[in-house]
């Protein structure tokens, strides 16, 4: 076989290939054979071919709706809404700001991207609690206090999933804001355009694609949260913060029902999924 041959060229790219069948195509055909599958961890001897019936019960089940609904507004609250226009904030004031503050904010927005999500949910815990700090502050200003985590579940997680992603969009979109010519915003100013002209119609477009991508890989982040807020309300009270990620390790661990767990863990991978055509559709038009 002759060297130029596209099997031979083809080859250093193997054991790599290998890898990925092994260790990635092979538990992700594995799990999709389960979602069809009345699996379950304890009290069963054999398993057997159910077909859509886990997927049809999960479109049935008031609770993975209520899942379903609650993934969404976290998704949009944290990651759409919180992190992205966050994110752009920080980084177009960071621009402006002198060098101490600009490593002063850096170093504590991205202190708090890196702490480990189990670290950041307690801190976060520690803030919304009852006897937290963020009550103390409202003891302190003579405002009303409350218990955050039990009257606005998923606002509190929401919130701190801004708190501790924020970083990322602020590095996306510091790179982006470096790559507009600065002789285009100067032209700009002295056309007479103003602050939030020049947002609007000069450093929005020119940073469209960076927009895109920002929030799909937010979005798909968001969407797999668990630890976070499995650490501040274990999806409570009841289920007014249990997401999918939360609902399908309830099904399939708590509740041993390894099969319908994981046909919502497919259907959380379909969510992600659209999310990611949408952004990428969006990411092929052109400026």
């Amino acid at each position: 076989m002759r060297r130029g041959h596209p099997a031979v060229r083809a080859l250093p790219l193997a054991p790599a290939l290998v890898l990925l069948l092994l260790f990635l195509a092979g538990p992700i055909a594995y799990c999709v054979w389960i979602a069809f599958t009345d699996l379950q961890l304890t009290g069963q001897a054999h398993s057997s071919f159910t077909g859509l019936a886990n997927f049809r019960r999960a479109f049935r089940d008031d609770a993975f709706l209520n899942a379903v609904r609650l993934t969404l507004v976290f998704t949009v609250l944290s990651a759409l809404v919180g992190q992205n226009t966050l994110g752009l904030a920080l980084a177009a004031l960071m621009r402006r700001a002198s060098k101490p503050v600009r490593t002063l904010t850096g170093g504590v927005v991205i202190t708090a991207w890196v702490l480990p999500e189990v670290v950041a949910g307690f801190l976060l815990y520690a803030f919304f609690r009852r006897e937290g700090t963020l009550n103390a502050v409202l003891d302190w200003l003579h405002l009303p206090r409350q218990n955050w985590l039990f009257t606005l579940p998923v606002l509190a997680v929401s919130f701190a999933n801004v708190w501790r992603g924020t970083a990322f969009s602020m590095l996306v979109y510091s790179a982006a804001l470096d790559e507009i010519p600065a002789e285009i915003t100067e032209a700009a100013e002295v056309d007479g355009a103003g602050g939030w002209r020049r947002l609007w119609h000069i450093t929005l477009p020119m940073i469209r694609r960076s927009i895109g991508t920002n929030l799909m890989l937010n979005t798909l982040q968001t969407l797999s949260v668990f630890g976070l807020i499995w650490v501040m309300t274990r999806g409570g009270p009841g289920s007014r913060s249990q997401t999918l990620p939360l609902f399908m390790y309830e099904q399939a661990f708590q509740n041993s029902m390894i099969g319908y767990g994981t046909a919502v863990a497919l259907l959380l991978l379909l969510v992600g999924s659209l999310f990611s055509m949408v952004y990428l559709r969006l990411l092929r038009t052109e400026v």
